[in-house]
């Protein structure tokens, strides 16, 4: 991460020409299904909104390195960049914000219409601590589950063992270590008439 660019508010991922990473967190139950089937089936609930994160360092402070209770497993789900960019062009930030909506009406019509929300949080270090520049998050919801489950998924992969591994040299005070673990992750180049609507600033 030594050459990731900085910006206030940026998609900040692991992405290649087709696809783009995200992180989610689980418990056995349903990381183990979606591992085995290669997809997300029961016990993951279609009808849920479900979070994806494409920083690995706000996922570890999601889930404090994989040891919260029903997020012990943490999985790597290669998306389409297709279906990530129709999920921010579809999306609707969860908060109103005025330089971006214009009113509170405009945004909750917005909203009512959107199937996906996006929250801009601090990013954070090694030590979970939050940064002066902000990551994304993004709720899937209705139509958008299932496009994630059926259409979008590339693959899921169980990073469990990284992210406790990472956890354990940040305990013991080998950051260097720690970084070297970590996935390279870079500023993803979204689309200015995606990201604009979102109060993206790079």
């Amino acid at each position: 991460m030594k050459d990731q660019e900085y910006r206030y508010r940026a998609v900040r991922a692991r992405y290649s020409e087709s696809t783009i990473t995200v992180y989610q967190a689980y418990s056995p139950a349903i990381a183990e299904a979606a591992l085995a089937a290669g997809k997300f089936v029961p016990p993951f609930k279609r009808e849920r909104m479900t979070w994806i994160k494409p920083s690995f360092l706000w996922m570890a402070y999601r889930c404090g390195w994989a040891t919260k209770r029903d997020q012990e497993r943490v999985l790597a789900v290669e998306i389409t960049r297709e279906g990530f960019e129709w999920a921010l062009e579809h999306a609707c930030l969860s908060h109103y914000e005025p330089d971006v909506h214009g009113s509170r009406a405009a945004w909750a019509e917005a909203k009512k219409a959107s199937p996906v929300r996006v929250q801009w949080d601090p990013e954070r270090d090694l030590h979970r601590r939050p940064l002066n520049h902000r990551s994304i998050q993004i709720g899937l919801g209705g139509e958008s589950v299932d496009c994630y489950v059926d259409d979008w998924t590339v693959s899921i992969t169980d990073v469990t063992p990284t992210m406790r591994k990472t956890g354990e040299l940040v305990a013991a005070g080998n950051l260097e270590a720690a970084e070297a673990t970590l996935p390279v992750e870079a500023v993803y180049p979204l689309p200015a008439h995606i990201g604009r609507p979102l109060g993206a600033t790079g």
